[in-house]
């Protein structure tokens, strides 16, 4: 079910809206939230506009979930297609708020050193350690750190780095040396090269650094996470006594293993609530004033960051009886970049997609996938359900691209040079609900990205809403050969048949171009 209504207002991403907009959004459209808008859009409220009292607990709405936010999420029994996240609340009322509709961008991931670093300023106890970009820097590093004991961790940003193979041969990304003469060695191994894990698939990802820190030995290990839970209307403390491992596994094995403790996000964590998790996770009694405090440094690093999701796995007790984060992954809210620019440039674009980091610098929200069908939407509700419809009549998506609300000529010729670089692509189609977004834009766009680019696929176009007959007047008078439909069934059907028109011509190696009337 997708309220069209909602899907426009979302992906506009209104950074001023009113409070009855507000009590429109969250309690008037509810079902429309939790089921019909999809993937990556977002609404913020942020509480410096004064929101009202009673509705600060909703004040910033998203579904751009990482993998490891949607398994938290089911631990907590949510939907969880949304997350609330809320700002820190040491901002309040302190920050001025940006002038321009923002587009939603996916949640920001950070390599594991700099998630480290991040908690060292706070307090938090860490291995000590260094990221080297070299083979003889690996080397200083490790002989600066100066114990035997030392672990080698390639910065990719992709789970199962333990597990994966690099070109070259090394198995696993995560190597524990005992000399600075074999991090040198393991380190020429790793850097420069792909790391592929599971998370990578075939096409890997880059491993331009390593991270050299000391070994520990503990005694026990525990998980530890933090994340923005809408059914507690703030801020999650997930806790376990089983760390170390995969928190999927256990979750699946032994639920009971998994505790939580919500947060009520304008009061803050107390230190009775960091006693309590504490306490659930099996820590023994010795240590548990020194992991809530940890618990507490970690809670505040997640509020001061506006980050939609901290990990730490393992948190140990040491042989010295310390207890101490041993890793560290942090999602950052991506709507938030404007108020975090320090943890925001530091984003390794390398790790990134080529079409991704486009889609980026365009102010775009896209996702490749694996399908032949380009999809170029305005709302992530209304795109899902265009590649929902796709799928229904047996076709499947190339990509997610959600052209917001506020859309340019320039950025929809974007999108095109986006959806036509995936070779995959064989006929597209563009799904428009003018509210915000006025049809004439787009097809102004669409004109213009046929006629530079030279498209030589079938485009299905189908347009409603705002100045809809300008547009239709714009591709009627236009030379191209773009095929209008009203019906959003009759035009997925219609870009279905083409795809395969097109995927069987390739197959035949049998050149073929589109005449209308088809």
């Amino acid at each position: 079910m997708t309220c069209l209504m909602c899907s426009s207002f979302i992906s506009a991403n209104l950074q001023y809206c009113t409070h009855l907009l507000h009590v429109f959004f969250v309690c008037m459209c509810p079902f429309s939230l939790l089921y019909g808008c999809g993937y990556s859009y977002s609404v913020s409220f942020h509480r410096a506009l004064c929101t009202p009292p009673d509705m600060s607990r909703y004040c910033h709405v998203t579904a751009s979930c990482t993998p490891l936010q949607l398994f938290l999420s089911s631990i907590l029994l949510c939907p969880p297609s949304l997350q609330v996240l809320g700002g820190s609340s040491g901002l309040l009322g302190a920050q001025q708020q940006p002038s321009h509709l923002q587009q939603q961008q996916r949640n920001l991931s950070l390599h594991e050193y700099m998630s480290i670093g991040l908690l060292k300023e706070a307090g938090v106890c860490v291995p000590e350690g260094k990221v080297a970009s070299s083979p003889d820097e690996a080397y200083s590093v490790a002989k600066e750190i100066g114990t035997k004991d030392l672990v080698v961790k390639a910065q990719v940003l992709a789970g199962g780095r333990g597990k994966g193979t690099f070109e070259g041969g090394l198995k696993g990304g995560v190597k524990i040396v005992y000399s600075p003469e074999e991090a040198r060695d393991i380190s020429s191994q790793m850097i420069g090269r792909k790391l592929y894990t599971k998370q990578t698939g075939e096409q890997g990802r880059i491993c331009n650094q390593v991270f050299i820190c000391e070994r520990r030995y503990p005694r026990r290990e525990y998980y530890f996470a933090i994340t923005m839970e809408r059914s507690f209307q703030g801020p999650v403390l997930i806790g376990s006594s089983q760390g170390g491992v995969n928190i999927e596994d256990v979750a699946a094995e032994n639920p009971d293993a998994i505790v939580k403790e919500p947060i009520d996000i304008m009061e803050g964590i107390k230190m009775e609530q960091a006693v309590s998790i504490a306490t659930k996770m099996g820590f023994p009694a010795a240590l548990i004033d020194d992991a809530a405090a940890n618990i507490i440094k970690l809670y505040n690093v997640f509020m001061k960051f506006d980050a939609s999701m901290l990990e730490i796995n393992p948190m140990v007790e040491d042989a010295s009886g310390q207890v101490m984060c041993m890793d560290a992954k942090i999602n950052f809210d991506s709507n938030a970049a404007y108020r975090q620019k320090k943890v925001f440039d530091m984003q390794d674009w390398t790790q990134e997609d080529a079409r991704d980091r486009q889609a980026a610098k365009a102010d775009l929200n896209y996702i490749g996938l694996d399908g032949s069908i380009g999809c170029l939407v305005n709302g992530a509700g209304l795109a899902m359900a265009t590649m929902d419809i796709i799928k229904l009549h047996g076709g499947t998506p190339a990509n997610f691209l959600d052209v917001g609300g506020g859309a340019t000529a320039h950025q929809v010729m974007e999108a095109f040079k986006l959806i036509t670089s995936d070779r995959k692509v064989q006929a597209i189609l563009v799904n428009i609900f003018g509210g915000i977004m006025r049809c004439d834009i787009i097809a102004q766009g669409i004109i213009m990205a046929v006629t530079d680019l030279d498209l030589k696929i079938p485009i299905v176009v189908r347009l409603q809403g705002s100045r809809v007959d300008d547009a239709k007047a714009l591709i009627a008078a236009s030379p191209l050969k773009l095929l209008a439909c009203d019906d959003l069934d009759e035009a997925a059907r219609m870009v279905v048949k083409l795809s395969e028109i097109v995927s069987l011509a390739q197959e035949a190696h049998v050149d073929i171009s589109f005449q209308l009337p088809l």
